[in-house]
Order: structure tokens, then C-alpha cells, then sequence
């Protein structure tokens, strides 16, 4: 067998170094910071004024913006239009979303200026330390977070501070005149609604009252109170507000399979039984109805309340059974109201009892 090696072609140092199998020596230096330029705001005094000046007339000039938006809140009709063109909208929502914007674009350009025209811009170096800090470290971040108090000017310069606070205060006003819009404050309406003794029940789609002969075992209806219809012709803000917590579900069951509560073996109609439609966890429409159960369902988070057992609630988070309007028969045969609901109708709140 023969020892001799295949000839290979001979490797020169410039082929190595050119495919990268030579390594360097030397790491590659550190390039360093580039050289310092001064701004002319650094060198000239007047000019580090101007940009002072520029930047409190900024924050004066969003802070008036802000006293504007309240101003135009109060001055301006609520039911005033601006047109431009093929475009319009209320000329009250306009102008103060054109104020608060101004104000705020105002406040972040102004900021802006600030930081580029005055604050000290020097770039250094600052080696990487481990995440826990030592009692040294975190003395040496105060005192760095100090001296970026005094270099940014804050302190020092009083025009820029006295205007920027003076705009950040009045921006809190609109959001302090706009809380006018949420409306008064409820105070007893959540209890009562517009049901009221001998008041009749009328179907919600076609306001006809209802008999209940209209009603067969295992149906249910939705329902609502027949003085809703004059109130439609004043306000319909109020007949919605006033809708909305009397609707009501009306339902016939076999009454030997009604357990009514102590107190309310009364309160139906021949098996029939009205209940509130509002759930009682958060205010969801109820309507979904099993006939077999008697159980009806709330669509939103699934409490089931058992209308054959005072509207108990049987599974899901709300906490209450839903409120029962009394029910009887006018000297015409229509179902109407023994009284109002003796109870809060809707969902549970802090106050209720």
C-alpha cells in the first residue's frame, strides 16, 4: 500500500484572507461618539429665548384652547349645523373636538421644540450593568435623573414651566364640563317605573291590551304598559328611558304548576304571570322561553329563572329573581295592573336593598 498523498493545490495567504478562513488579531477599534455640534441656541443667548418664548407661546396657546372648548360647550346650540360643501355635522361637537385637538397637538409640538432647541443633547456613554442595581448604582441613577431635571431647563426655565403647567390645568376643564353631558343624576328613578294600579298591558309590537283569552298555555309574550303612548308624543328620550325599564314578558302556564311566592298567590290571572324583562345581573332584554321548564334564559350570560317558581333563578350569575307585576282583569276583560312593581326592576345595584 502506498503512503503518498494526493497532491492538493497549494493555498496563499490572500486566497485564505480573501474566503475568511484567516482570523484577525486585532478586534475592530471603537469607532467612538461623533464630535459634539453645537446648536445655536448653545451658542447664542437670544436665540435659546426666542425658542423659549416659542415653546411657552405654544403651551399658552393650548391652554386657551382648552378654556375655548368649554367656552364653545355653554355658547354654542346643541342643535346648531356647520356645512362645508357636501359635508356638515354640529357645529357644538365640532368645535370643541377642534379645540381639544389643537390643544393637544399644541401641548406634543411645543414639548417637541423643547426637547430639540434647549434641552442638552450631548451624547454619552453609559456601559451595560447587571438588572439588579447596587445602593451605588441607585444613587447614581438619582443623581442622573437630577441632573436631567437641571439640564432639561424645568426648573430653570420659568416661562416654559409656569406655560406648560398652565395648559396641562386648563386641559382638565373640558373633561370636568363635558361630565354635564353624561345627564342629572338618577336619584330614585331606577325604583319606580310608569306601571301604576289599573294600568293595562298591551302587546309592545301592535300596543293592542291584551285578554287572556288571547293567551294559550306555554305562550308568552312580551309586553308593556299602555300609558307609554302618550309619552311618545312628548319626548321620545323619555319614552325610551321610560320603555326600557317598564317592558315587561307576559306568560300562561298551567296553574296547577305555578309555586307562587308567600304573598303573591294573588298576582296572576288564570295561570297567567307577568314578570320584568330586564335580568337582573346586567340589564339584558329577557325573551328566550322553554315552554317544558317554564324556564326563561337571558341571552347575554345565561341566568335562568324559573317563571313557575316566582322567576327564581335556577343557573347563572344573576342574584335576583326578576321583579312580578301584580295582574288582574279590568271590568272589559284586559289583563291591567294591580299596582306597580313593588321592587326595583333592572340589574342589582350598590344602593338597592
Amino acid at each position: 500500500m502506498s503512503d503518498d498523498k494526493p497532491n492538493l493545490p497549494a493555498v496563499s495567504a490572500d486566497d485564505e484572507h480573501r474566503h475568511g478562513a484567516v482570523e484577525l488579531s486585532e478586534p475592530i477599534a471603537d469607532p467612538g461618539i461623533e464630535p459634539h455640534e453645537h446648536r445655536i441656541t448653545d451658542i447664542d443667548p437670544q436665540a435659546a429665548d426666542r425658542a423659549e418664548r416659542q415653546v411657552a407661546t405654544m403651551f399658552t396657546l393650548a391652554g386657551l384652547l382648552a378654556l375655548g372648548s368649554c367656552v364653545a360647550y355653554f355658547a354654542i346650540p346643541k342643535d346648531s349645523t356647520l356645512v362645508f360643501g357636501p359635508l356638515s355635522g354640529n357645529a357644538n361637537n365640532m368645535t370643541i373636538g377642534l379645540c381639544l385637538g389643537l390643544a393637544l397637538f399644541l401641548i406634543g409640538a411645543g414639548a417637541i421644540q423643547w426637547a430639540k432647541r434647549l434641552m442638552v443633547d450631548t451624547e454619552i456613554v453609559e456601559l451595560r450593568h447587571p438588572a439588579s442595581a447596587t445602593p451605588e448604582q441607585r444613587a447614581d441613577i438619582i443623581e442622573g435623573f437630577q441632573t436631567g431635571v437641571a439640564e432639561s431647563g424645568f426648573t430653570r426655565r420659568k416661562l416654559i414651566r409656569r406655560s406648560l403647567l398652565g395648559a396641562m390645568a386648563l386641559l382638565g376643564l373640558p373633561a370636568i364640563v363635558l361630565l354635564r353631558d353624561l345627564g342629572p343624576a338618577p336619584g330614585r328613578a331606577l325604583y319606580n317605573t310608569i306601571w301604576a294600579k289599573g294600568i293595562r298591558v298591551v302587546n309592545d309590537v301592535t300596543l293592542r291590551p291584551i285578554k287572556p283569552s288571547d293567551l294559550v298555555v306555554g305562550q308568552l309574550v312580551n309586553a308593556a304598559p299602555a300609558n307609554l303612548a302618550p309619552i311618545q308624543e312628548e319626548s321620545a328620550v323619555e319614552y325610551l328611558n321610560e320603555k326600557a325599564k317598564a317592558a315587561v314578558i307576559v306568560v300562561r302556564i298551567e296553574p296547577s304548576k305555578i309555586r307562587p311566592p308567600a304573598g303573591r298567590e294573588n298576582w296572576g290571572v288564570d295561570g297567567i304571570l307577568c314578570y320584568s324583562k330586564i335580568c337582573t345581573h346586567v340589564g339584558c332584554p329577557i325573551s328566550l322561553y322553554e315552554q317544558t321548564t317554564h324556564h326563561v334564559l337571558c341571552p347575554c350570560h345565561q341566568s335562568t329563572f324559573d317563571l313557575a317558581d316566582g322567576a327564581k333563578v335556577v343557573f347563572g350569575p344573576a342574584a335576583r329573581p326578576l321583579p312580578q307585576l301584580p295582574l288582574a282583569v279590568d271590568a272589559e276583560g284586559y289583563l291591567v295592573a294591580q299596582s306597580g312593581f313593588t321592587e326595583p326592576v333592572g340589574p342589582s345595584f350598590f344602593e338597592r336593598g
